[in-house]
């Protein structure tokens, strides 16, 4: 019984405790499931509807290129869903400290910058961690019709939590520097639409004027524009069920033969190794700035 609590104890903190049990224990976090699962089920009944026939009152059969497309359209809403709801979650989670004046006594505790700062982006993505895994039965719909295998969902799924703790990482890291929770929270939602529309319009205005401005030339000689489309998590994802995004996004290189070459880096893999590093350096950043710092005398 000791060694079983002093497991508890080492694995999760007074703050993951406390955190867990506000986060999951109110009627809020259920109501927020609830509507996360009908959103998600409603998109993906109409999917179906609209592919069956049933706009048109037709008996079509739903075959498994629609239900790969299912697929493809349901990873991309609920990772949309993911970015809306995590920046919420995780950028008020220091600054609302700082508001409620608790903050300072937080600190006085013996728990580490550290432990404070994983504590809080644990507990804040174990809630979408628990809507993400509600979905699965939505997805079986798809295994209804086949088309998809169970690697690919668990790479999706695995591309999610991923993504989730990039989007909250930086949430964390502006709830640190900000004071007030309105401004983290606009500012993440800022960061956040940068990451998921400002890289794609950027990849598509890069690439036409590039296009534009070389008529004739070969597109391999501006293929550098496909890694402005690896930062961008929706093409990312589609990335890695379908590789031939990866050389259209490159250019199409070809060898002197003519056969096509693979691209320099895949567009997912970019993405992971960027928002790694980036990820990492935002909770260095929120562990050394959650503490106030001394100023040196002259």
């Amino acid at each position: 019984m000791r060694n079983g609590l002093g497991w508890r104890q080492t694995l999760i903190n007074p703050v993951l405790d406390k955190e867990f049990r506000l986060r999951m224990r109110t009627a809020r976090s259920s109501l927020s499931l609830l509507f996360y699962l009908l959103a998600i089920g409603l998109l993906a009944m109409g999917f179906i509807y609209l592919n069956t026939g049933g706009i048109r009152g037709g008996m079509a059969s739903f075959r498994p290129q629609e239900s790969r497309d299912l697929f493809y359209f349901l990873s991309v809403a609920q990772l949309v869903l993911v970015a809306f709801m995590t920046p919420g979650l995780t950028a008020g989670v220091i600054s609302g400290e700082r508001e409620k004046q608790t903050l300072n006594i937080l600190l006085t505790t013996q728990q580490s910058s550290t432990t404070i700062i994983l504590s809080k982006l644990v507990s804040s993505l174990s809630f979408m961690l628990l809507v993400i895994i509600a979905t699965l039965p939505v997805y079986s719909i798809v295994f209804l019709f086949g088309g998809i295998s169970p690697k690919q969902l668990s790479l999706v799924f695995l591309f999610y939590i991923f993504a989730m703790f990039v989007l909250g990482a930086f949430g964390v890291l502006f709830s640190t520097i900000f004071k007030r929770t309105m401004i983290s929270v606009v500012v993440t939602y800022g960061f956040t639409l940068a990451v998921f529309a400002g890289t794609g319009l950027l990849f598509i205005f890069l690439q036409g004027v590039l296009r534009q401005y070389n008529q004739g030339a070969n597109p391999q000689s501006y293929g550098w524009v496909g890694y402005v489309l690896g930062l961008n998590p929706v093409a990312a994802l589609l990335s890695i069920f379908e590789p031939s995004l990866n050389r259209e996004a490159f250019g199409n290189r070809m060898t002197p033969s003519g056969t096509p070459t693979p691209p320099p880096i895949e567009l997912w893999q970019e993405f992971v190794i960027v928002y790694a590093v980036l990820a990492i350096g935002a909770l260095l950043l929120s562990i050394r700035y959650i503490r106030p710092r001394l100023k040196k005398r002259g």
